[in-house]
């Protein structure tokens, strides 16, 4: 049976990054996209819930020798919005993997919480399917993502063959870097943002923001990091779990409050 390939993103269904993931994997199977109809970066797993949500059929491109089909949809929602309605009323049936990105722009360590891309992966975790974020360091509109092919085809056919555990998906950050020096597996790096606003003057009174700002990790050097594989031009990839609970404080709550 032909495989299913789910696909959304952060940065919009028109956007290159999620133009050249499709056809990256349609050697795998069908596609099927469903994406915001413009950029929602930083979204995380926010929903819509104050307005309606709508649908747009943007293209269908039959499947070729070699190359499963192409079926594009935009959605007016959120990320996270475009998986739940995909699921519910798009798909025609349960995909085999669901795939977030090519993002344009990195989401290693604890930027991952905030993450539109990241949250395509969350919410097929929780539909307990096999799942996968994917980003660059290349944040131009126009970037040939070509260079992350190979990695991209290798982490799917692992996911398609192997799958994942229930309740775990894979963050995947590429650097700008073309003479990548392999895959690294890694656990999040931690750290902070800093500067996170930019304040001016607004020209009827008062103040105005932009957010902004620098990622500072809390440890430079800490090799078995997200962020320091990809700064030194490794492919990192991070398992994530869904499951948020810091199971090392239950015994000390209960003794202490049960």
């Amino acid at each position: 049976m032909e495989k299913l390939i789910f696909i959304s993103n952060d940065d919009g269904f028109d956007a290159e990054g999620i133009k050249q993931l499709s056809e990256m994997v349609r050697s795998f199977g069908d596609v099927f996209v469903v994406a915001p109809t413009g950029g929602r970066s930083g979204a995380s797993m926010s929903i819509t819930s104050t307005m309606p949500v709508r649908n747009k059929h943007i293209k269908y491109e039959p499947a070729e020798e070699g190359k499963g089909s192409l079926t594009v949809w935009s959605c007016s929602g959120t990320p996270d919005d475009c998986v739940k309605m995909a699921f519910e009323k798009l798909l025609p049936k349960t995909p085999d993997v669901v795939l977030g990105g090519i993002n344009h722009g990195d989401n290693c360590a604890v930027n991952a919480h905030y993450s539109g891309t990241m949250a395509v992966a969350l919410e097929g975790c929780v539909k307990r399917i096999p799942s996968i974020a994917f980003s660059s360091g290349y944040m131009d509109a126009d970037t040939d993502f070509s260079y992350m092919k190979q990695s991209v085809q290798k982490i799917v056919k692992m996911v398609l063959d192997e799958g994942l555990p229930a309740g775990v998906c894979l963050n995947v950050n590429v650097p700008a870097v073309k003479d990548l020096k392999g895959i690294k597996v890694c656990k999040m790096g931690m750290g902070e943002w800093k500067d996170e606003w930019i304040e001016k003057d607004h020209p009827r009174g008062g103040k105005y923001y932009w957010i902004a700002g620098y990622y500072e990790p809390f440890i430079s050097d800490d090799k078995e990091s997200d962020s320091w594989a990809f700064d030194n031009g490794y492919v990192a990839v991070t398992p994530i779990q869904l499951d948020l609970t810091a199971y090392q404080m239950i015994d000390k709550l209960r003794t202490e409050l049960e």
